[in-house]
């Protein structure tokens, strides 16, 4: 078997950061508001960048959809059957915060103190609070300049797919099976697997490079649901309201508070279920609770779901009328009960990680990706680290090393499956 030196022999740290940051300062912020695919015009700007570059780094069926879907192939190079194998990533932003005109900042030879991101601003990413950061002194970090979220989740996962397959186009004597490569839109909003083509992507099973910190490897994720809740009130005159008015807002901090309060995201870890009070809009006549529902146990998921249904109907048979109405609708699964059957991709990614050094933490993870839809589409896909931090805010960063063990991991997953004979 071909090593893969850490060095990676022609593609360089500086042609790593150059990709990296080449997709970050492209703004592809998705928006959950809108009802089109993808849900930002300016999401097509990168997708048809990469459509061009991963035509120039040389693979083959480069093709995008009306949609904004990007699918590429690596023939295969061996003379035997072997499986297909995919890797996925997406490309849009979280709109939790901004991502346009992102300004990466580069550390080198991190000496684990505090990083300044902003001066002006004193916004400081300190390993006090961060304590991740103390795993990666000596390593180079692009972080952002505290103003803007950097865009690591995905596009860390995007530059080391495509770093991969250049580097197996440069290195023909690294044996391989056919590869495909897909990356899509607005995974940030839960849409990213939606109008994604399992057929048409036509592999056996694949991962998607989405994870956080070196050595994530995960095959399960929460059930996910959404949930409205709708309470009608009665405005009067605050004057004449005796015996008329029905405040909402007040049946709805009732609502609010006859939720467990410990099964919050702020009070529970590992494999622990929460409701999530997101956002709330409200006046006398009308109030509106939007919540998500997370549990990685099935049964948990659905008791839940369950005990927001009858805790409207209890309030409506207190207030004697039907104030309360509760909408909810699944968003995803966790994709377990797809993988466990099809074990061995997992185990073929933990034998990958081993062989570049790496030590795997096989966890579940507290939200979902691509993976756990397409799982259920029919492709199993499990998640492995992409190499990013504090995703989703102004304190994200990525360390280049990180970057570079993940495409170590790719190259040495197509090199295992390339011994497979079926």
């Amino acid at each position: 078997m071909v090593t893969f030196e850490s060095r990676l022999k022609g593609m360089n740290k500086q042609e790593i950061i150059e990709r990296f940051i080449s997709y970050v300062t492209i703004d592809t912020e998705s928006d959950a508001s809108s009802d089109t695919t993808p849900s930002t015009a300016k999401q097509w700007d990168l997708a048809n960048a990469l459509v061009e570059e991963l035509k120039h780094i040389g693979l083959q069926d480069v093709t995008i959809d009306e949609n904004a879907y990007i699918m590429a192939t690596l023939p295969s190079n061996v003379p035997h059957e072997v499986p297909t194998i995919g890797f996925i990533s997406h490309f849009d932003t979280t709109p939790d915060f901004t991502g346009k005109d992102v300004k990466p900042q580069i550390i080198e030879n991190y000496d684990g103190k505090d990083i300044v991101l902003n001066k002006a601003q004193n916004i400081i990413l300190s390993p006090s609070y961060f304590e991740d950061l103390l795993l990666y002194k000596g390593q180079t970090l692009i972080t952002t300049d505290g103003t803007t979220l950097l865009g690591a989740d995905d596009k860390a996962g995007i530059t080391e797919i495509v770093s991969a397959m250049e580097y197996l186009v440069q290195h023909p004597e690294i044996k391989h099976g056919k590869i495909r490569v897909g990356f899509t839109p607005d995974e940030e909003i839960g849409r990213g697997a939606h109008k994604f083509d399992v057929e048409k992507f036509g592999a056996d099973w694949a991962y998607t490079m989405d994870g956080s910190q070196v050595g994530e490897l995960e095959y399960e994720n929460f059930n996910a649901a959404g949930a409205l809740v709708s309470i009608k009130g009665k405005i009067v005159h605050p004057g004449y309201a005796k015996g008329k008015m029905v405040n909402s807002m007040y049946i709805a901090t009732d609502y609010i508070n006859s939720l467990p309060r410990l099964e919050t995201p702020e009070h529970t870890q590992d494999r622990q279920g929460f409701f999530h009070l997101y956002s709330v809009t409200g006046e006398v006549d009308s109030t509106q609770l939007q919540y998500i529902i997370r549990d990685h146990d099935k049964e948990h998921f659905e008791a839940r779901k369950e005990m927001m249904l009858k805790l409207a109907d209890e309030l409506n048979s207190q207030l004697g009328q039907p104030c309360v109405s509760v909408e909810i609708k699944d968003q995803y699964f966790n994709m377990r009960e797809k993988i466990e059957p099809v074990m061995h991709i997992v185990d073929i990614a933990q034998k990958a990680m081993q062989q570049a050094g790496i030590k795997p933490l096989i966890k579940p993870i507290r939200g979902g990706t691509d993976g756990s839809q397409l799982s259920f589409k029919g492709l199993p896909c499990p998640n492995i680290f992409a190499g990013g931090h504090n995703f989703h805010g102004r304190f994200e960063y990525v360390p280049v090393e990180s970057i570079q063990k993940a495409i170590e991991v790719i190259i040495n997953i197509a090199q295992l499956v390339g011994e497979e004979k079926q």
